[in-house]
């Protein structure tokens, strides 16, 4: 990948999407370069089938794939994978992939100078390994590379049903705690409360803005200052797929942005040329990562719930703490999907199930008869 990746933006989207979106690309292109030639009519059904960020996906998969042929299998005789040949891929069996993904994939072992490291892959993982091997068998059969579709004999992986009760999320006193420790500083340490007083007003507008709109942490790191329309009381996000929305601005995520900008975010006259439209800034003046976002939720949403800082919640679980709290408002489901921009209102319906305890304890607590004893 290329360092310094600049580009020339004739789109309406800001520089740091485009940016964005072209680093994942010249990322594909790079592994490209690490498989067999062969497969460049795969790569070229990939630009066109799939969002970037799951073509890398497929392609890193593929790669980790064809780099098991070359190390720890006798699938072929080459000793890098852009050498495995056609003939080679075409006398693969279905057994060998049920094989690399059930017994190596599930643990494995990389040497490094001083160590080995054990890795393993849950059910989730093993399944994206396996969709990415069963697109590209597929797509060598259907363009008569390979003689047989092997894929039929791929081996079930079950994923585990999502269960409600095991949703992580804030509870509504504890949102109430998090907002508190932002503003006032308790709870943190003497040494937090050195950079806590440089950021308190972009930490509280952070997280205002996770629990009110359930933003995934890229859509949020992603955020300018020209995406917010103040006047017409809106904001653009970039979503999954490189879909656009907007999204209204209530009172509140209006304030804590506005004072944000005014009175603490470094003056843009004074930022590199990359950073001037950035929204949330570090302490070096550059746009936050993604680790410092999430390490600045994982340490407010300890204090919170009165747990060790590293056993904080993800900016993802302030998602499921979104949705949670605005079906117990009484908002609807597809509402809620609209907004957290969920593919499946299946996936909405899980956070729907924790409306049943509200059900009971109002039923609970409204009693018409007295309870008699004799």
């Amino acid at each position: 990948m290329h360092k310094n990746l600049k580009i020339h933006n004739k789109s309406d989207k800001p520089d740091n999407i485009v940016l964005k979106e072209n680093s994942i690309i010249e990322n594909c292109i790079n592994v490209e370069k690490q498989l067999p030639k062969y497969m460049k009519d795969f790569f070229v059904y990939l630009k066109s089938a799939v969002v970037s960020s799951t073509r890398l996906a497929y392609l890193e998969d593929i790669l980790f794939f064809c780099k098991y042929l070359v190390n720890e299998s006798d699938l072929t005789t080459s000793t890098s994978c852009t050498d495995i040949s056609i003939d080679e891929f075409n006398n693969i069996k279905a057994r060998d992939i049920n094989l690399f993904l059930g017994d190596y994939c599930s643990r494995y072992y990389k040497k490094t100078n001083k160590n080995t490291q054990v890795f393993e892959n849950n059910n989730r993982s093993l399944a994206r390994k396996k969709s990415s091997l069963s697109s590209l068998f597929k797509f060598l059969y259907r363009n008569e590379q390979i003689n047989q579709n092997i894929t039929d004999g791929f081996n079930p992986i079950k994923l585990p049903k999502p269960q409600p009760d095991a949703i992580k999320r804030l509870e509504i006193d504890e949102v109430a705690k998090m907002i508190d420790a932002v503003e006032s500083g308790q709870g943190l340490t003497e040494k937090e409360k050195i950079y806590w007083k440089k950021t308190k007003l972009r930490d509280k507008a952070i997280l205002i803005l996770f629990i009110t709109y359930g933003l995934r942490l890229s859509e949020l790191r992603e955020l300018n200052i020209s995406s917010f329309n103040f006047t017409r009381g809106e904001f653009k996000i970039y979503r999954k797929r490189g879909k656009e929305a907007l999204m209204p601005l209530n009172k509140t995520c209006e304030s804590v942005v506005l004072d944000y900008i005014k009175s603490e975010r470094t003056n843009s006259d004074y930022l590199e040329v990359q950073y001037k439209d950035a929204l949330f800034l570090s302490l070096q003046n550059k746009r936050m990562t993604l680790k410092a976002i999430r390490e600045l939720v994982i340490k407010y949403t300890s204090i919170a719930m009165g747990i060790p800082r590293g056993s904080g919640y993800s900016p993802h679980k302030l998602r499921a703490t979104s949705a949670t709290s605005l079906i117990q408002y009484g908002f609807s489901i597809y509402d809620v999907q609209n907004l957290l921009d969920h593919d499946n209102v299946t996936t909405t319906q899980l956070y729907a199930a924790h409306k049943k305890n509200v059900k009971r304890e109002i039923v609970k607590n409204f009693e018409w008869l007295e309870d008699k004893k004799e």
